[in-house]
């Protein structure tokens, strides 16, 4: 036995093993970061662990993967809500966060993650780190809290934004080649370190913000490197425009030319692509980052997922960022997955509450290369693991607590959470983080970034 065993008890497993087999009274034996047994009570109590977590109530499941995160944009949470999304970019978001200093990256970091961590989440990807967020400050928080992060590093050569020109706030702007630079200097530093926890990808700004030789750039050193990359594309319809009159063909077509398909790759939204390019995106294991909440509260639109689903398109769950989406809670974000599409489709078959939990779990592994390891209970993977305790008024009864999961749950139930064997949440009491330290620093440096930025925010109702 080792010194760092873990025996979880008496909970509802839903394991997400290749039959998705569910247990009823079951266990899961940890030793130091990996699963070595899971199955009934009955037959694992035979262990002698140093900690048993009793799980009666709880449903027991692989730690949620957020595949579109701005670890950067919790700290301006609810400061560009209600308005058009060039609106929002031009005169909140790039105004705020391009007068980011280094703690606040660091600050907004250690906030982002504080939630994602009470509400479940374990292993994410961060889309776009700025040079003046601080990346080795960042990576350093990822070290020191537990989780797992993909940091991606803000690629970007022009100021445009989709078929808008020269339209990004002077404080947003990068060069390529300093880009690129830090890039690899990060990656040198800090890919697979803290245990192989965090890796170092390409941020690619979105069409307009890159020209088409630094696309073609980033994807060979993606692949030379064996990284991965993300960007956002088709969350608008400016974006369909931008690819016909530019390279007069469509999304799928404007990724191909510039190499941007296949594994390697997480798109974010992915709300415009015609019919024909889903096949296109299944062919080539292109994945997609659902960001349901995102695209609802600034009318981008409706993601065809059912059709992506049924042709085997990797999708995954992303909150996107505090501006766009207001929490971090992934399984609000599957809820709202299961919801959205049915009126769309005329039919409740479409997204079940089980296709939901396959993205935020497998499909977030997926994306993130390491499905190997993470994202589903099974003897030999790591030992990412989340408690969900059931025992709630809004949760009882819980006949069928994976309908209850996804349509009455919060990341409010989640009792403890697991990565890589090591405890990061028990009984709801962070353990790697100071919660009320991490609020106190982010109400400190939201007052003094409003000030430099000189943007007030108040609410459209008369404040006395």
């Amino acid at each position: 036995m080792s010194s760092g065993s873990i025996l979880i008890k008496n909970g509802y497993i839903l394991t997400l093993n290749p039959k998705r087999q569910i247990i009823r009274d079951g266990a899961i034996y940890i030793e130091d970061n990996r699963i070595l047994e899971v199955g009934k009570t009955e037959v694992l109590k035979k262990h002698r662990a140093d900690t048993t977590i009793d799980a009666k109530n709880m449903i027991v499941m692989p730690g949620l993967v957020d595949t579109h995160v701005h670890l950067s944009q919790a700290l301006i949470r609810g400061c560009a809500d209600d308005v058009s999304l060039v609106d929002w970019l031009k005169k909140y978001v790039w105004v705020l966060q391009g007068n980011f200093t280094k703690n606040d990256g660091k600050v907004s970091a250690e906030l982002c993650m504080a939630e994602m961590i009470r509400t479940g989440t374990t292993s994410f990807i961060d889309c776009m780190i700025h040079t003046r967020y601080g990346f080795d400050g960042i990576a350093k928080a990822v070290e020191q809290t537990g989780m797992r992060g993909a940091l991606s590093k803000i690629i970007m050569d022009s100021t445009g934004y989709a078929d808008s020109s020269d339209i990004m706030y002077p404080g947003m702007v990068e060069d390529a080649e300093a880009c690129l630079n830090e890039t690899e200097q990060m990656y040198r530093k800090w890919h697979g370190q803290a245990d192989g926890r965090v890796q170092v990808w390409y941020g690619l700004r979105s069409l307009g913000g890159v020209t088409p030789e630094l696309f073609k750039e980033v994807a060979h050193r993606t692949r030379e490197k064996s990284t991965h990359m993300t960007m956002h594309l088709g969350e608008v319809i400016d974006d369909v425009r931008y690819a016909k009159e530019n390279f007069h063909t469509n999304l799928t077509g404007f990724a191909k030319i510039h190499n941007l398909l296949g594994p390697e790759m997480v798109f974010a939204h992915g709300i415009h692509f015609e019919d024909s390019e889903l096949k296109v995106l299944a062919e080539t294991r292109t994945n997609i980052s659902h960001c349901p909440a995102s695209n609802t509260k600034l009318a981008s639109g409706f993601a065809k997922i059912p059709q992506m689903l049924d042709l085997g398109v990797p999708v995954s769950l992303g909150c996107d960022g505090g501006p766009s989406n207001n929490t971090y809670d992934m399984i609000r974000e599957m809820r709202l997955a299961a919801l959205i599409h049915k009126p769309v489709a005329k039919s409740p078959l479409v997204v079940s509450a089980e296709d939901v939990i396959e993205m935020a779990t497998l499909g977030g592994a997926v994306a993130m290369g390491i499905d190997d390891k993470v994202g589903s209970l099974e003897a030999g993977k790591l030992a990412d693991v989340i408690l969900i305790d059931m025992h709630e008024l809004g949760l009882t009864p819980a006949v069928n607590p994976v309908s209850n999961l996804v349509y009455s749950g919060s990341g409010q139930s989640v009792d403890t959470v697991i990565v890589n064997g090591k405890p990061l949440m028990r009984k709801k009491q962070l353990l790697t983080l100071n919660i009320e330290t991490v609020m106190n620093n982010a109400k400190a440096h939201i007052i003094d970034l409003l000030e430099r930025a000189e943007i007030e925010i108040r609410p459209k109702w008369p404040l006395l």
